[in-house]
């Protein structure tokens, strides 16, 4: 049997992120061979996978970041079985390495983003190595991917929601922050009315107009009354038309115009573990 030495386990260890005994074992089944040492903890991860592939991971982290021209972003999720792993700093290092990836990438899908190199392995090799290293189910279950003329991001303390909010321009960063802000507290459904489809205008005039008629109001007033409630729906869920939570005497579309009167908001991305 070839002779470990405490400098090969070190260096197995630092290529694979695994244990200190699991790499002295691979070493000594492989007789000192570093590539199937490292398919044998590659595949340990693999087998672990498996019998964990039924098991939900609705734990993790939510990380979003942008470029350095501020003009892309992204967001990921990589969850995990419990919030002890998710709190681990390894284990939110591979989040953030994923994410660096994506945004180095620019992958269009999720399914691309599995299948990027990241230190000479597959995305999802490497997720598989780590659950044979944590001992639990991790995956990466979201990416999405937003371009504007200013991205600008927010992770909510905690790692369990994040946004993007894309600009039409540059802006104050902070203005940007603020609206992301805005989109993870409040939770919005489009950007603006050009955003909604409508099927989805349809259906709350018609709910508007049953939910008056249930109040017993005259026939010939429901379609007042209902739309009187599709504006209220709109103020509610509409990203421009709410109260800005800072200072709900204006809206979110009032706020950016106080800085620039050509400011506006193009789309938004929004991802919460909850």
């Amino acid at each position: 049997m070839a002779d470990i030495s405490a400098s090969d386990v070190k260096k197995l260890r630092d290529i694979t992120g695994a244990g200190m005994m699991d790499c002295k074992r691979a070493l000594k089944e492989s007789k000192g061979d570093f590539d199937k040492a490292i398919e044998m903890i590659r595949k340990k991860g693999q087998a672990a996978a498996s019998k964990r592939a039924e098991r939900e991971a609705t734990e993790g982290a939510v990380l979003a970041e942008v470029t350095d021209d501020e003009t892309r972003g992204a967001i990921i999720v990589l969850n995990s079985e419990s919030d002890f792993v998710a709190k681990n700093e390894g284990f939110l290092t591979l989040a953030k390495s994923i994410l660096d990836l994506a945004l180095e990438k620019d992958p269009a899908n999720l399914e691309e983003l599995r299948e990027l190199e990241m230190n000479g392995t597959k995305v999802a090799d490497q997720i598989m190595q780590q659950i044979g290293i944590i001992g639990e189910k991790i995956e990466v279950s979201y990416y999405e991917k937003l371009e504007a003329g200013q991205v600008v991001p927010y992770i909510h303390p905690g790692n369990k929601l994040a946004t993007l909010v894309g600009l039409n321009k540059k802006a104050d960063r902070q203005v940007g922050r603020d609206v992301a802000m805005q989109v993870a507290a409040m939770n919005p459904l489009a950007v603006d009315r050009d955003k909604v489809s409508q099927a989805v205008i349809d259906q709350e005039i018609e709910i508007g107009k049953e939910q008056a008629r249930q109040e017993g109001k005259p026939e010939h007033l429901l379609e007042k009354i209902a739309m009187g409630k599709l504006n209220k729906f709109y103020k509610e869920n509409l990203l421009l038309d709410q109260d800005f939570t800072k200072d709900s005497k204006k809206t979110v579309q009032q706020y950016l115009q106080e800085h620039d009167k050509d400011l506006t908001v193009t789309d938004f991305v929004r991802c919460s573990l909850a």
